[in-house]
Formats: structure tokens, sequence, C-alpha cells
């Protein structure tokens, strides 16, 4: 009895990393997403929706298989078929597939958006999680410089309806094509190999793997290395410079702000040519809100035709963190109802039906309707913690009479008594 008493009462807990949204905070969320939602629809972008478990393959032939993410940080199993299938740990790849799958890209151009939970197993703090959220926004067979501006332009929008432009800055960078990537490697690979020793051990790591990511680097003795060693912009193709040269003046026209950041790399092998983050100081060492860049053989490197493609990720944790550390979040979005209606006595059938009504007759405004019993009292203390604006009150007495009482909750006006069959125009002027 003793051992199952104690398994009975031991708690089940959220994985770390993996955290709960609770409702208090879910309507900061609600108003974020769907702000993006309407912004990415007023730009003709469609929303795509695909599955959280791919092939493993997927991954690794995307991303590449030398990255930190394959090597480290996905979750991956086998199923009962022994099948190898991974929880996404990003978003580009699976809608390249499921687009590719469909026969949505060859001699078409698509603008598509998705959102959804992606999964990296990194250690957890604040704005980064193992079960992180993104909004992912794609563009297919563009090449030009244009679609470019239009993906740049667009989420420069995004953050400043959000009321946060003030607090980020575009970082811009061209990664070239792939023989200029890959000479320039060779570079810097020839560089660093002398200077191997002064290198941290993740950068000494990535030396033979993946050259380019300790470009990315924090560690400081790294960086200070970096100052002297050869850089990227020097090592462009021809149409990568003219690509490059052509997307700063759009940026220009446009009014959109951008630093060029020589040392900005993607975490990912498919990008080239442009590369951009949108950083902010408010978040520490967190700092980047939305991210992205062109892949233009990705398509291909995942079995189709080849599709230029270009796109970018916004990571909704550190979004809805910004807004909440810059004071950028309306008010008011806390309110969970407009309206709580209280039955006293023997009315519950009366109050459902009026309920019901309302809800019908005025569909722009939240009710709650008071269920589980109470006196007077306590129900209207719960309609006062609701954040309702109005407390309708149907007693014995009310629904004898035809008539209802209206009680202000948060302003200093007298109660009202208003009948039945008048409460919907009320309560349509009013609200």
């Amino acid at each position: 009895m003793f051992y199952l008493q104690e398994y009975i009462l031991k708690k089940i807990q959220a994985i770390r990393g993996m955290n709960d949204l609770l409702p208090i905070d879910s309507p900061v969320w609600q108003y974020v997403e769907a702000t993006v939602a309407d912004i990415l629809q007023r730009y003709g972008y469609q929303e795509i929706r695909f599955p959280i478990l791919e092939s493993t393959e997927l991954f690794k032939r995307s991303i590449g298989e030398v990255t930190d993410i394959v090597e480290k940080e996905m979750y991956t199993f086998s199923d009962r078929n022994g099948d190898s299938l991974t929880l996404r740990p990003e978003g580009t790849a699976c809608c390249v597939r499921a687009c590719e799958e469909h026969g949505l890209l060859y001699n078409q151009t698509q603008r598509l958006w998705y959102t959804g939970p992606m999964f990296r197993h990194e250690r957890p703090q604040k704005g980064r999680y193992r079960q992180f959220h993104q909004v992912g926004v794609e563009a297919f067979g563009m090449d030009g410089p244009d679609i470019d501006a239009e993906i740049l332009l667009l989420s420069a929008r995004i953050l400043r309806e959000l009321g946060v432009a003030e607090f980020v800055t575009l970082q811009i960078n061209s990664l070239g094509d792939t023989l200029s990537r890959a000479a320039y490697k060779d570079a810097l690979v020839a560089y660093l190999e002398i200077h191997k020793g002064q290198l941290d051990a993740d950068s000494q790591r990535r030396l033979t793997t993946n050259p380019l990511r300790i470009l990315d680097s924090k560690e400081s003795t790294t960086q200070a290395l970096l100052d002297n060693a050869p850089m990227l912009l020097d090592y462009l193709d021809e149409a990568s410079r003219e690509h490059f040269a052509q997307l700063k003046s759009l940026l220009d026209a446009g009014e959109v702000k951008y630093q060029i950041n020589p040392r900005l790399v993607r975490g990912l092998d498919y990008y080239g040519k442009t590369a951009f983050e949108w950083v902010t100081e408010k978040l520490g060492s967190q700092s980047t809100v939305c991210a992205g860049g062109r892949y233009d053989n990705l398509v291909e490197q995942l079995g189709g035709k080849s599709t230029p493609a270009v796109g970018f990720g916004i990571g909704l944790e550190r979004l809805v963190l910004l807004l909440q550390e810059v004071g950028a979040i309306p008010e008011g979005l806390e309110q969970s109802a407009d309206v709580y209606v209280v039955a006293v006595g023997n009315v519950q059938k009366e109050a459902l039906q009026l309920v019901e009504n309302l809800r019908t007759e005025l569909p722009h405004l939240r009710f709650i309707n008071h269920c589980g019993g109470g006196n007077f009292k306590s129900q209207l203390k719960k309609a006062d913690k609701s954040t309702a604006d109005l407390a309708l009150i149907l007693g014995e007495d009310e629904v004898a009479k035809g008539v209802l009482a209206v009680k202000f909750l948060r302003e200093e006006q007298p109660q009202q008594i208003i009948p039945l069959t008048e409460i919907v125009d009320f309560l349509q002027n009013l609200m």
C-alpha cells in the first residue's frame, strides 16, 4: 500500500525546456499571431501546414550532417517499422518537401507561410526552449533581388506594426554562390589553421566540419582573431555582387535601414547569396528575433527541379518576450469577457437561453454565463474577477417581471433595469 500511495502522489511535470502556455499569457500570443497572419495575408502569402514528424533523411540532406542541429540537437527515434523519424527542428525543409511532393513548385511561383512548434535539444534558457514556436515565410520561383527586398519589407512591417521596430536592427550579408563560398572557405581555413591554438574548442572542431560557423562564434578570443581573417564579401562572384548591390538599392528606396555584417552566416548549410537577421539588445544573449535568407539550391538538393527560393523565420517566444520587455503589449488583452451573466435562484434554464440568444445576436461580444451555483455576492466577485465590463443579473423576481438588472463593473454608474426584450439593443448601443 505504501508503494502504491507513493506512486499516486508523485507529480508528473513538463519535460525540461518544453513549456506550458497558461491562460494569462495566451492573449498576448493570440494578438501577435493574429497581427502576423493579417500582415501576411495582406502581402498575398498563403498558409501551408505540414506534419511535426518527418523522415530524418530530410534534415540530414537539407541542414547538413555536420551541423550542430543534426549532430547534437535533433529529437530522432526509430518507429515500430524501424524508420528513422525526427521532430522537425526547423520548417523550411518541411515546406520544400511538402511543396515538391504535391507539385507546387515546378514552373510556378509560391508565397507561403506556416506556424507551429519546432524541436531542438539545446540548453534551455530565457528565449530559447527545446520546444519553440516559429512563423515561417517562404517564397519560391523568383530569383531576383526584388523578392528578397519584399521579404525584408514584410518582416520590417511585422516588427513595426507590433511596436518593436525601434528596438531591432537589420543586419544583412551575402554568402555568394557555391563556388565562391567554397573558395572563401578554403581561404578562411588556411588563415585559421595558422592560429588554431588560439581558437576555442568549439571552433577547433568546426574547423574541419563547418568552418563558416566559426564566424558566428561568441568567444571573444575567436572574434579577435577574425578581425584579420579574409572577408567573405571579397570572394563573391559577380552575380552575387550585383544581386547584393540591387538588394541594398531596393532597401534604400523602401527606407529600410540596415547594417552590413560580413560575419553573418546562417546555421544551416542550404543558404546562399542573401542572409539576414533582425537583432535586438533587449534580450541578452538571445538577440536574434527574425532571420532568414536565400536558398536557391535546396529544392534541387532534395530531389526537385532547380527552384530559386528565399524566406525567414520568426521565433515567437523571443518576439513575445521583446514586446513584454519594451512595453509594446496593448492594454486590454487580458480581458476574458465583456459581459458576465449572474443567475441567482432557480433560473439556470432562463439564464442559459438568454446567453445563447445574446451570443447569436451579438457575436462581437464575449459572454460568460455563471455556472456552479453560489449566492449573489460570490457570483458578483467572479464577475469582477473575469474583467468583464458589465454584469447582467437575472433572478427569480427578474424572470417573473421580464427584466434584467445591469451592473457596471468598471464605471461609477447606477445599476439599471432593462426589459428582456430590449437587452440586445441596449448592449448593441453600449458596446
